[in-house]
């Protein structure tokens, strides 16, 4: 297929935008605590949450949303201090499920059922395929295997806010197990992982224009 030279500069301007939007972000160190993300800003951060690729489609993630800053106080001396915590429009807490098993397989082959009408006969052999693979991971290598899953969808969070310009500081600067006791996360089967604060830099915030600082792209680049 070849495109048309104006779909070619439509292109070729969006991905300009979308370079502009990544250097324009930064991890946020102080916000404006006045600011508050509209319902809009934060529907798209749940739906663009919700739309991250995880491995073999299994949604072992929760994203807990806070909004209450009394509540995020008492997240502060857990988080090393980091008034982000509480500064910020809102908290998004990034957990991994306590436990992951054949449950987790079911219920997202159910869906497939369910949202594409495919024969569950003939997503079976697959069905099984993942339960053994799940069955025989040990409980460690699936806390990291669900860890790793946790940081994309923090990529993902993070690249949207950018392109939506809301501002973001990722964090794990904090004591998780610290944080599950406050937000009585066990009772949900859930686990922290990720921090990310959201909402609007502050003016005074004197890291804001800092030149980005990256290697050339001929350092970090191989072609083959």
């Amino acid at each position: 297929m070849v495109l048309s030279k104006t779909t070619l500069r439509i292109f070729e301007k969006k991905i300009m935008n979308i370079i502009e939007q990544l250097q324009w972000r930064y991890a946020t160190k102080k916000f404006d605590d006045s600011h508050i993300l509209s319902d809009k800003q934060l529907t798209t951060l749940k739906e663009a949450f919700n739309l991250t690729a995880l491995s073999y489609g299994l949604q072992t993630l929760k994203l807990v949303i806070i909004t209450d800053k009394e509540h995020r106080e008492k997240l502060v001396s857990h988080s090393y201090g980091q008034r982000q915590v509480v500064d910020a429009s809102h908290l998004l807490v990034l957990c991994i499920q306590s436990e992951i098993d054949e449950t987790d397989v079911n219920e997202h082959f159910k869906n497939i059922v369910q949202v594409r009408k495919t024969s569950e006969s003939v997503l079976e052999p697959f069905k099984n395929q993942l339960k053994a693979t799940i069955d025989d991971m040990p409980k460690t290598k699936k806390f990291d295997w669900a860890i790793r899953q946790a940081y994309i969808a923090l990529g993902n969070l993070m690249t949207v806010c950018a392109i939506e310009k809301i501002d973001s500081c990722p964090m794990e600067g904090f004591n998780p197990e610290a944080i599950d006791e406050v937000l009585q996360l066990n009772l949900k089967g859930l686990k922290s992982v990720l921090l990310l604060p959201v909402g609007k830099r502050a003016k005074d915030d004197i890291f804001a224009d800092l030149k980005k600082v990256r290697k050339p792209l001929n350092e970090t680049i191989i072609e083959l």
